[in-house]
């Protein structure tokens, strides 16, 4: 532990008490003095982690009055308008907590708000991950992680958002039967078990209980557990800046900076979700009332985490089909299984194909720029314009009525714009980088502008420049070259193709490559005539070096 810093005497003794008897003195020294990296994007997993945490603690208090059974009551609460209405038990208790239970509505509330925010932040912190590259070598196994907690938090949202058992939720469960029931041959058995017989039943809220406040988030927060300890072990990621290596860690020590600082975030966060909780009202059951599955509300849509499947069942077109005697609903089977298993799919296994069609083996523990990644970057802007399409079409029939445009134009609009759009903007996004990369190569080359402008004797006019400094030339020469494979068809001095350029797989690799490799090039000597080559730090600059034994990977 650092001697500058004080430890009062209650630690201490505590501390040495402890010691006595687990010797865990050096494993806690090590903790305090670990070195992470600072830089704003990395707060993105704390917010996550710190939603999960007030999930858990506002989801306790509310399993204490919760009643998670679909047998009738007849309500006789404080919410007159309802009185006298035959309900389930789960719905007249979900009334009890907001209206009689002290500080109900409130946990309710954070709870919902909770949900949100940790979706949200999660895969924010998923995209920064992509984005930057930092799951490539050796992080591969943290972001599978990363993707079975998406996974598992649209499923806990799935759960919990059917609980109530009032309107809005049984229309999603009404989905869910639907979507059970496209299941090829055995769709039919899957819905009976689920359901514990025809739909609704009463097996299905106590069955969604025991995966929403056991099962899901035990499995969530193991997760959680595997994922820090993993990044504790191999450390964090850095940004390129100026003193960072690949064989280095720049930034602060756990104790005192990132505790204290992570006990702030807790709490502000925490505050937030009272505000939102207090202020932006959220699900409010008691307006659509129990569910009955003769009716459904207008406007109904899940929270937007669900949304890309409610989106993708409405912009399917009606197709079934007859396979050997069974009748194949496709136009189920197809919207609830293909884009989720594109977008699930696809990011599991992007780390290994990137490392495939690059031949990239080499470690990564500086994240790349994404300007400087435009393959990458512009297949993640797609993912997101795919995603965002899908999410707008679940609420088709809101956009319909508050733009007054007719439902099946907004349909037909989305059938196209889901092929379309992520094509047009993976080339944007593309193109976009690889002028990002020209304005820092002309960086390198002229200097940056600075926005004076000086007249020439001869009448010209030319815009002054400054050398860049020492940590901007930093940022820029942290681009890192891929090494392009032969082109398709290349041949050697005889006319004889590379023997893995012979096989489909082959041919494939080298085109992959090819969208990998196409960049700009970092001129040679980055000279520019101002004077601003390799100097010493100006004035105000500084690299915070991490302690020895934590600097080295």
């Amino acid at each position: 532990m650092n001697d500058a810093v004080k430890i009062p005497p209650a630690v201490s003794g505590v501390g040495g008490w402890l010691d006595d008897r687990f010797h865990g003195a050096k494993g806690v020294r090590v903790l305090l003095k670990k070195v992470f990296p600072d830089h704003w994007s990395f707060m993105l997993g704390e917010i996550a982690l710190w939603s999960f945490v007030i999930l858990l603690l506002t989801g306790t208090y509310l399993a204490l009055f919760f009643n998670p059974s679909a047998a009738d009551v007849v309500y006789h609460g404080s919410y007159t308008k309802l009185d006298g209405i035959t309900m389930s038990q789960a719905y007249a208790s979900t009334l009890d907590i907001s209206f009689d239970v002290r500080g109900g509505l409130l946990m309710r509330q954070i709870h919902h708000w909770a949900a949100i925010m940790f979706t949200v932040a999660l895969m924010a912190h998923m995209l920064r991950v992509f984005f930057t590259g930092a799951y490539r070598k050796p992080r591969e196994i943290n972001w599978l992680i990363g993707v079975g907690l998406f996974t598992m938090a649209m499923l806990e949202g799935l759960f919990g958002y059917s609980l109530p058992d009032d309107q809005l939720s049984g229309a999603g469960l009404r989905i869910t039967e639907g979507v059970a029931q496209g299941i090829p041959i055995v769709g039919t058995y899957v819905s009976y078990f689920l359901f514990g017989g025809e739909f609704p039943g009463t097996a299905i809220i106590p069955r969604f209980y025991i995966l929403h406040v056991f099962l899901i988030p035990g499995l969530i927060l193991g997760l959680i557990t595997a994922h820090l300890f993993i990044m504790f072990h191999q450390k964090h990621t850095q940004m390129p800046a100026l003193g960072n290596t690949e064989k280095n860690v720049v930034g602060a020590p756990f104790f005192p900076y990132f505790l204290l600082k992570g006990q702030a975030w807790f709490f502000f966060i925490f505050g937030l979700l009272v505000v939102l909780a207090t202020f932006a009202q959220i699900n409010p059951i008691w307006l659509y009332g129990p569910y009955t599955p003769l009716a459904i509300s207008s406007a109904s849509q899940p929270d937007f985490y669900m949304g890309v499947l409610e989106g993708s069942l409405r912009m399917m077109p009606a197709w079934e089909i007859n396979f050997l005697g069974h009748t194949l609903s496709l136009s189920v089977l197809i919207p609830a299984l293909v884009p989720l298993g594109i977008i699930f799919t696809g990011a599991a296994l992007w780390p290994f194909f990137e490392q495939w069609a690059t031949g990239d083996r080499r470690f990564h523990n500086i994240n790349d720029r994404p300007r400087n990644a435009p393959a990458r970057t512009g297949v993640g802007v797609a993912a997101v314009c795919f995603y965002g399409i899908l999410w707008a079409e679940g609420a088709n029939d809101v956009l319909a009525d508050q733009f007054q445009v007719p439902l099946y134009t907004i349909t037909w609009i989305a059938r196209v714009a889901i092929f379309v759009v992520p094509i047009g903007a993976y080339y944007v996004t593309k193109r976009i980088c690889l002028g990002l990369q020209r304005k820092d190569a002309n960086m390198l080359v002229h200097g940056v502008e600075i926005g004076i402008i000086r007249q020439l004797p001869n009448g010209e006019f030319v815009e002054e420049e400054r050398p860049l400094t020492e940590a901007e030339r930093a940022v820029i020469d942290s681009k890192q070259p891929i090494e392009a494979l032969p082109a398709p068809g290349e041949t050697d001095a005889n006319g004889v193709p590379a023997p893995a350029a012979r096989s489909p797989l082959g041919f494939a690799r080298r085109i992959a490559n090819r969208a990998f490799t196409e960049t700009v090039e970092i001129p040679e000597g980055h000279g520019n005539g101002h004077g601003n080559g390799h100097g010493e730090l100006g004035e105000g600059e500084h690299a915070a070096i991490g302690p020895a034994e934590d600097r080295r990977y």
